[in-house]
Formats: C-alpha cells, sequence, structure tokens
C-alpha cells in the first residue's frame, strides 16, 4: 500500500505542477469604452494570437506563464504595445487603443524635400513598401515597376533588352531617378539605373506622377521615382533574399548591419544577378532574354551628432557584363561582322550623403557624385562612353508661423564624352540653380505650396520652373482634395537615353540643334479613406492629368526606314488621362490593391494628329494577397493588362500588324513564414506564357542587311530592326527563392 502512496505522490504531484504552470489569458480590447472587434494580436517572440471577437476579447489557452510583450493592432487606430505578466489560471488584460487618422499614413519626402505626413503634403506622391514589391520577386528594381498604377517599365531593344520607365505614357527620359533623393540617375545611366540595386535595402519607393522640376530640375519633366535606403539603424543584423527561376535565372541580396562604435552604424549591401543560359523559343536564332552577369556593392553609413542633427554617407559600385543576340554569338565575335551581337560591359560607382551644419538653424548639405563608363558593341558598330557627374545642393529649412519655408541652392557638373558622329568632343555643362518654397497652412483644412526655381545651363541658357499646388482636406482628414499646375523641362542626350539609336540598322540624323522641351502640367487628384463597422478598409486613389509640352523631340522612325530623325517637334504634344487605384484590406487577412489607367498620349504637326509610339491607351494591374491566419502561410497574385500600342513599322510595306494586341502578364506566389525569421516562397510567372510573335525583330536572319537590296529576299523593303517590341520574350516559368532575416 506505502508502495501505491507513493507511486500516486509521483504521478500526480508532477501533473498538478505542470497544470499550474500554464493559464488562460483574457485579453480585451476598446475605444472610447467600445469594444474593438477584430483587432489583431500577437505575442512578440512566439506563434500565438488571432482576433478579437464581436465583444473585443481574445482568449489564449494553456500559455505558459510569464513576462509577454502583446502587440495589439487594427486599421483606424495607432497600434499598442503592451507587457503583461501571466502567473494565475485566468489573468486578465485591457487594451484601449487611440483612434487615428493617420494610422494608415506614411512619412514623404520626394514631394517638398521635407519629412511631412503623406496625407499633409500637397503634393500627391504614391508610396510603395518592400511588401509591395516581395509579391512578385525580382532581379532589379526596373522589373518590380510592372505592377504599379500609370508606371510600365518599357523595354527598347529585342535584343540588349535594355529600358527605361514610362510615368503616364511619357517615356522614360521624362522620369527621374533619385536615389535617398540625390539625382545619381540620368543620362548614360538612364537605362541601367534601376538595375542593381539591392531591393532588400529598399526602405520604400516613393513616386510623384507630374512635372517635379521646381525642386529637382531638369529631366523630372514626367515624374520622378525616388528609392529611399533604409538606415542602419532600422535593419536586421542579417538579411538574406535569394532565388532562382526554371530558366536559369539566380538572383541574391545580401545585406549586413554593423555596429562601428556607440554613435555610428553601417550596412552593408550586395547584390548579384546571374543568367548565362541561352533560350530561342520562338525560333529567330535571336536569344530571347539577355545574359546577365551582374554585381552590385551598398554601403551605407550613419553617425549620431548632437542635437541630432544629420549625417549620412553612402555609396556604390556596380558591374555588369550582358549580351544578346544570334544564339551561336561567342565572346570571340564581339564587334565583329559575321555573328550579330550586342554585348555592354558597364562599370558604374555612385557616392551620396547628407550633412546638416552645426548651426541652430536647419540647414543640410547635400553631395552626390558618379562616374559611368560603357564599352559596348551594337554588332559591329561601337560604342564607348563616358559620364561623370557631381552634385551639390544646400537647403534651409525655416517653419515661420503657418508657413515652411524652403530655400535652397544647387550646382550641377556633367561630363559627357562618347565615339558617336554626334559629339565632336567632349560635353561639359554647368547647372547651377535656386528656388524657393513656401508651404502654407491657411487653416486646418486647407493647404497651399508655392515654388519657384531658376536654373542657368551653361549650353541653353536660363529657366524658370514655378508651380503651386493646393490641398484640401475634412476635419477627420479621411477625405483630401489636390489640384496642382507646375511646369517642366529636360535637356536631351540621345545616346545616352535612347539605345535604339544605336541598336539595328538605321542611321541617326539630327534636323537640327535639339532645344530644351518645357512642358506644363494640371493634376487633380482625390483621395478618401473608408473604414467599415466591420473595420474592414477602402482606399480610393483617382486621379485627372494634363500635361503640355512645347519644343517635344519626338524620334522619327517612319519617314525612312533606314533612319532615325531627331528633331525638336514644330507642333504640340499632349499626355492627358486618368487614373484610379483602389487598396481594399479585409479583417479576414484577404488584401488588394487594384488600378487602372486611361490615357492619351498625342502629338500633332502640320494639322496631323497620331498616337506616340509604343503607349498604351488603356492598362490596369492587380495586386491580390491572402494570409492563412496563424499558419503563416500566404499567396500573392498580381499581374498587369495593357491595351494596343501603336509599334514602330518599316515604312509602307512592312506587314507586320500596327498595333500590338491586348496583353497580360500574371504572376502566382505563395510564402511560408517562419518566428524565427525564415520564410521560403515559390510561384509562376507570365502564368499565360504570353511573348510577343516571332517576328519581332525584321529580318533577324541577316542582322548585317547583307541581303537587304535583294527583292527576293527582301520582297517588303526591310531593314534589320529590333525596335517592334512592347513585352517581354520570356515565357512562362517557375521560381522559388528563401528569404532570412535576423535582428540582434
Amino acid at each position: 500500500m506505502k508502495h501505491y502512496l507513493i507511486l500516486l505522490i509521483l504521478i500526480f504531484v508532477p501533473c498538478y505542477i505542470w497544470a499550474q504552470s500554464a493559464g488562460t489569458l483574457e485579453i480585451k480590447v476598446y475605444s472610447e469604452g467600445q469594444p474593438v472587434e477584430f483587432a489583431s494580436i500577437g505575442i512578440k517572440g512566439t506563434n500565438r494570437g488571432g482576433t478579437t471577437n464581436t465583444k473585443g476579447i481574445l482568449r489564449l489557452t494553456d500559455l505558459s506563464y510569464g513576462s509577454y510583450d502583446i502587440l495589439v493592432s487594427i486599421m483606424g487606430f495607432k497600434s499598442e504595445k503592451v507587457t503583461v505578466v501571466h502567473q494565475a489560471s485566468l489573468s486578465t488584460l485591457t487594451v484601449d487603443l487611440e483612434e487615428s487618422a493617420t494610422a494608415l499614413d506614411e512619412v514623404v519626402v520626394s514631394g517638398t524635400m521635407t519629412e511631412i505626413s503623406k496625407m499633409e503634403s500637397a503634393v500627391s506622391i504614391d508610396v510603395y513598401s518592400p511588401k509591395f514589391f516581395k509579391a512578385n520577386p525580382t532581379p532589379s528594381v526596373f522589373e518590380s515597376m510592372q505592377n504599379i498604377n500609370g508606371v510600365r517599365p518599357q523595354i527598347n531593344c529585342n535584343v540588349c533588352n535594355t529600358g527605361d520607365i514610362h510615368i503616364n505614357g511619357l517615356e522614360g527620359p521624362y522620369t527621374m531617378v533619385l536615389i535617398d533623393g540625390m539625382p545619381l540617375v540620368s543620362g548614360l545611366s538612364s537605362v541601367y539605373g534601376l538595375t542593381g540595386i539591392p531591393q532588400s535595402l529598399i526602405e520604400r519607393v516613393e513616386i510623384v506622377k507630374g512635372p517635379a522640376s521646381t525642386l529637382y530640375g531638369s529631366e523630372a519633366v514626367g515624374g520622378l521615382i525616388n528609392l529611399i535606403t533604409k538606415t542602419p539603424e532600422n535593419t536586421p543584423t542579417v538579411s538574406t533574399d535569394a532565388f532562382a527561376t526554371s530558366w536559369g535565372e539566380v538572383n541574391t541580396d545580401i545585406g549586413l548591419k554593423l555596429n562601428t562604435g556607440d554613435k555610428s552604424h553601417t550596412l552593408i549591401g550586395i547584390n548579384y544577378f546571374y543568367y548565362q543560359n541561352p533560350i530561342d523559343n520562338n525560333g529567330d536564332n535571336f536569344t530571347d532574354l539577355t545574359l546577365q552577369n551582374r554585381i552590385s556593392l551598398f554601403n551605407k553609413w550613419t553617425m549620431k551628432r548632437k542635437n541630432n542633427r544629420q549625417l549620412s554617407l553612402a555609396g556604390r559600385y556596380v558591374y555588369e557584363d550582358r549580351w544578346g543576340g544570334e544564339m551561336q554569338w561567342t565572346p570571340e565575335d564581339r564587334g565583329g561582322d559575321t555573328v550579330y551581337g550586342e554585348s555592354i560591359y558597364t562599370k558604374r560607382w555612385e557616392t551620396f550623403g547628407t550633412y546638416q551644419l552645426p548651426v541652430e538653424e536647419i540647414i543640410n548639405f547635400q553631395f552626390s557624385a558618379n562616374g559611368h563608363k560603357q564599352d559596348s558593341y551594337y554588332g559591329d558598330l561601337s560604342f564607348q562612353a563616358q559620364q561623370n557627374i557631381g552634385f551639390g545642393q544646400l537647403t534651409w529649412h525655416r517653419p515661420v508661423g503657418r508657413h515652411e519655408f524652403l530655400l535652397g541652392a544647387a550646382y550641377r557638373y556633367t561630363y559627357y564624352n562618347d565615339n558617336t558622329v554626334a559629339t565632336t568632343s567632349p560635353s561639359i555643362t554647368h547647372l547651377p540653380g535656386a528656388y524657393l518654397q513656401d508651404d502654407f497652412r491657411i487653416d486646418n483644412q486647407n493647404k497651399i505650396l508655392l515654388g519657384v526655381r531658376y536654373d542657368y545651363n551653361s549650353l541653353h541658357g536660363g529657366i524658370w520652373s514655378p508651380r503651386i499646388n493646393y490641398k484640401w482636406n475634412t476635419t477627420n482628414k479621411k477625405n483630401i482634395l489636390r489640384l496642382s499646375l507646375g511646369n517642366g523641362y529636360r535637356v536631351a542626350n540621345v545616346f545616352t537615353e535612347d539605345h535604339a539609336a544605336l541598336t539595328g540598322a538605321r542611321d541617326v540624323v539630327f534636323e537640327e540643334e535639339l532645344k530644351p522641351e518645357e512642358s506644363w502640367n494640371v493634376n487633380l487628384n482625390f483621395v478618401k479613406k473608408i473604414i467599415t463597422n466591420h473595420q474592414n478598409y477602402i482606399g480610393v486613389d483617382a486621379s485627372v492629368f494634363y500635361t503640355y509640352f512645347d519644343n517635344r523631340i519626338v524620334p522619327d522612325y517612319e519617314s525612312d526606314p533606314n533612319e532615325i530623325r531627331y528633331a525638336n517637334l514644330d507642333g504640340s504634344a499632349v499626355s492627358k488621362g486618368v487614373s484610379l487605384n483602389l487598396d481594399l484590406s479585409w479583417h479576414s487577412g484577404l488584401s488588394a490593391l487594384v488600378g487602372t489607367s486611361i490615357i492619351d498620349v498625342s502629338i500633332e504637326e502640320d494639322g496631323v494628329k497620331r498616337r506616340q509610339l509604343l503607349t498604351e491607351k488603356v492598362s490596369g494591374v492587380w495586386n491580390i494577397g491572402y494570409t492563412f491566419g496563424a499558419s503563416l502561410i500566404s499567396i500573392d497574385y498580381t499581374g498587369n493588362l495593357y491595351g494596343p500600342m501603336r509599334l514602330p513599322l518599316l515604312g509602307p510595306e512592312d506587314d507586320r500588324p500596327a498595333y500590338s494586341p491586348w496583353y497580360s502578364i500574371q504572376n502566382i506566389q505563395i510564402t511560408k513564414k517562419f518566428i524565427n525569421g525564415l520564410e521560403i516562397y515559390g510561384g509562376i510567372k507570365n502564368l499565360l506564357n504570353f511573348t510577343p510573335p516571332a517576328n519581332s525583330i525584321a529580318r533577324a536572319h541577316d542582322p548585317f542587311d547583307e541581303n537587304v537590296n535583294d527583292p527576293i529576299d527582301n520582297p517588303n523593303n526591310l531593314t534589320f530592326d529590333p525596335s517592334y517590341v512592347y513585352a517581354p520574350n520570356q515565357g512562362i516559368r517557375g521560381f522559388a527563392g528563401v528569404r532570412y532575416a535576423l535582428f540582434k
């Protein structure tokens, strides 16, 4: 009997002790005394959590005793973090949430050069976080733009696959690309500036649609893209993101954070992209996708200074070897006239930073410098080019009552030289400028932004760029109306911006000395945010825009099939349209960002009006995601749809279609997250396997035009030309990848 008693004690006492080491934690979420339904609750460092019921309560059973950080969040309220000590069979925690109209807001800088709430900004700005781009992972920022409404990455050459970014139907040279607000991507780097940037180091991407020359000067005619990189303080100690596709592409991003002392931090980023698998699915004996070998190194430093003054310094180096052409091409054929290939070696370095002066006033000095060297052959045509740019800017930010004044002075030095007939000697351009901006709050519902800039181009003289922006909002800031009117200008660099001028067999003809382009734009933007009774979110963002151009520079592909003619337009050019974005989110875990744009870009000369080449009238994009609750599994379905574009035919005898068909590129991805910071993902790109027709490259069998005058071999009087391109040649493919982030 004694032995049985001891046995019972040994069995039940540990069970009793174990039972007493876990209990139920009841979390009640309220706001102004009312229960908050569907609030998301998570326990930091665990996979425990859930959502509140109709009474605002969540019960977590069998939760081990201990101290926990409870995270509570829901749209329309400020997120809360509460520490609770759970050591009873039933512990209760009550959390009061504060309603916030700005909980869905972001801080932006691109519209005014000062940090400001997106909803407070008088300038309409689209903001995209890394989460948006992770829904469809790509090896470059260029490709990741394909699912942004009103923004389209345009491939300009079927052989080398170089391209640019169209905003509201305007070509790439009208889009300014910035990194941390610095104009690092321009001229020679226009077609490569969005490649080689490690996406894991991007904090957010800000897009302004419409002229921004008042603050940023030349090139910001159609809009700007500002890539904001992360600060070392806000990044994981180690982060990796690597994926591969069934076509043989491999992309790797690595980020490292180092604490170099109590007052300094540094961030190191490495991007490597490798693709060396020639594929010719359309049977034209040309590579469907350009082969690439690219490495990019990025380093950013931030230093703590007295009174939290800014000091940051960053640098980047990119090397890329890319080629496309006939399938039998080898490096030994580079520059020859037997086997056609387009081979491009690119070396590029950049440095940029910000230093806040040690004075009471908010005065910042921003600087950047970059060098770009290109060694390339387009068939047997050699293109050797070098560009160096230095930029410095001094800004003084001074709040005075309801006014926010920004006074700036800038200077930009550009050296450019190449071996083309258009460049008889190195070009050196000095571009000093000054600007003044007043961001004036009339009252809590009305704001007006006034700005003016004057630049003096050493080659083209002085240029004025004024703008005015007006913003109205309701008292709860859930309805916003913005109206803007502004001017933009651009000085063209044909060979550095348009690689169609180099590829193929056409001659480049300048009919006159090109004058700077100028534009006037008016934009009306309306934003509405709705939070339903069931805590679902609906965001509406609609815009109407109109842009008129003076001295528009339009390449003429159609007057002569053997030439590309450049001249200032003797007439008018107009870009107008409407766009609509819907941002939808349900408490169930389903979210969707859907957008559509209707754009009309026309050119009128000698009384004849025509559509701009390679510009769609209708487009749509979508990004739909769903998370399966506590399983941490999510699915993303992304895609785009483009209407017909007018294509560059090679004369009246060219029997290819004058317009592209409707087409869509769609992708699907499944991601599994783990609580230790690991993610694995995979999916399919280009689900519909859409590719352009096989005859996109005219006379691909005769790339050196050896038989161009043979009426039997060339009955339609065409020349070799790869500019008839409106979509990528890359078809359906699978992909798989892994991400990992370690915080210490």
